[in-house]
């Protein structure tokens, strides 16, 4: 029989961890439903603003994915200036600022403005995402992770399944008070931003010694555990280099798919309510509702599935599956027509936010301390890549088809691409490259 230490492992750890998961993760969800929601926005707003300040579909796609410029430029720098100064003071800016301009987004007046503002947004945001990640390795062992980080996700799934009827309802406020609709959305939407970032301010513990709603027990597991973890894997906090982050095969590969994973995210965010509306006589808030329809599906899919991905041979199989189901669905969402379509874009989505929290359980495994915090930001900053590629080149193949859904061959291709590259990762590299190494580079500098 188990003795009374056995026995008190597993529950001091689901008291701990149903602490955190019942008094931090509804705040970082809350957080990034609001981030995603202000970022993506112009998806519902790209017919009527378009229209009122003169943009072609390209140069819609071109400012859509502007976003991902700067927001991927500022990543490294942001989560080494989180780790420095502690996530409550980071976060809190980051939300005060791009709420302001995602509200100032009203103001745009033609390409340039839009660009300009899509820029800025970037710039404000950047470091949010791969930030909070980083955080939650303060809080959870590497069991937990992929199940914390898809129920993080969530918020992308709930941001587009409350945001595309919101938005749409918002576009209906076209002519009061002389505003078009479009701008009604951006300034009201850009407020929860301010009001969030007060409650983050006084709420949100830099690390678990910090928050109150653990007692001594909670924070000695939490520590002890995250120990024998690092003791385990062989490396110890350094400091972050470029040259040895791009010289860790595992990790460049999960570059390479997160890639691959971002042109589909963000292609199919922005354009899908321009899909969706082609098939035509279809108001502003049915093209919301509908638009929600595939975001019930990942958040299904980032809720149930990553708890499986629990070893290395079955987070490769499942990163492998899941892709080849993304791919899957957009072809059926390409040739589908409109209800066999919007199943296609279902299926696609459902993997969205499963694979997602695959990729990123795999980092802590490879590193730590700044290494890690480097290497998350860097993670996002090269696949976004994707996302802002993904909005542009759906653009392009538009303007050039004038079809909305000929682009989504593109990201097919890619996602099998994805594929492909996913059963090759490994948690430990092969050959001569060490985990190691990075802490050995940084730690002559």
């Amino acid at each position: 029989m188990p003795n009374n230490n056995q026995r008190a492992a597993p529950d001091q750890a689901a008291r701990t961890n149903g602490k955190i998961y019942r008094r931090l993760m509804p705040l970082l969800i809350i957080a990034y439903i609001i981030s995603f929601l202000d970022r993506t926005n112009i998806g519902i707003a790209k017919t009527a603003m378009s229209a009122d300040i003169g943009l072609s579909a390209t140069a819609f796609g071109l400012g859509a994915g502007l976003f991902f410029l700067t927001y991927s430029i500022l990543e490294i720098p942001s989560n080494l200036i989180m780790e420095k100064v502690g996530a409550r003071r980071w976060i809190t800016r980051i939300m005060v600022t791009w709420g302001l301009i995602s509200a100032g987004m009203a103001f745009v007046s033609g390409p340039t403005s839009f660009y300009v503002m899509r820029l800025l947004l970037g710039a404000a945001e950047a470091g949010l995402y791969p930030g909070i990640i980083f955080y939650m390795t303060y809080w959870f062992s590497r069991e937990e992770r992929a199940k914390a980080t898809g129920l993080f996700l969530l918020g992308v799934c709930l941001a587009n399944i409350i945001g595309a009827p919101l938005g749409g309802a918002l576009l209906s406020m076209d002519g009061i008070m002389g505003w078009a609709g479009w701008q009604w959305m951006f300034v009201i939407e850009g407020m929860p931003a301010l009001v969030l970032a007060w409650v983050v301010w006084r709420k949100l513990p830099d690390r678990p010694a910090d928050a109150t709603w653990l007692d001594a027990q909670d924070v000695a597991y939490i520590e002890d555990k995250l120990a024998a973890e690092a003791r385990e894997q062989g490396h110890t906090p350094a400091r972050f280099s470029l040259k040895a982050a791009f010289a860790n095969r595992p990790f460049m590969l999960l570059v390479l798919v997160y890639f691959t994973h971002q042109f589909s995210v963000y292609g199919l965010s922005y354009f899908l309510p321009t899909i969706i509306g082609e098939h035509g006589g279809l108001s502003s808030l049915q093209i919301g509702l509908l638009t929600a329809v595939p975001w019930i599906a990942a958040a299904i899919g980032g809720v149930l599935l990553p708890r499986f991905a629990n070893s290395d041979l079955r987070s490769r199989r499942m990163l492998t599956g899941g892709y080849l189901v993304m791919a899957a669905g957009l072809c059926i969402g390409a040739l589908g027509g409109s209800l066999v379509g919007l199943l296609g874009f279902c299926l696609t989505a459902s993997m969205f936010f499963f694979v997602q929290s695959i990729i990123f359980s795999w980092p802590p495994n490879l590193m730590s301390g700044s290494m890690l915090a480097g290497s998350f930001g860097l993670l996002n900053c090269l696949g976004l890549c994707g996302g802002f590629l993904g909005p542009f080149i759906l653009g392009a193949f538009e303007d050039r088809t004038g079809s909305a859904v000929s682009g989504l061959w593109f990201g097919v291709v890619l996602l099998l691409v994805g594929a492909l590259v996913s059963g090759f990762i490994r948690r430990k590299p092969s050959g001569n490259v060490p985990i190691a190494g990075a802490e050995r580079v940084d730690a002559g500098q």
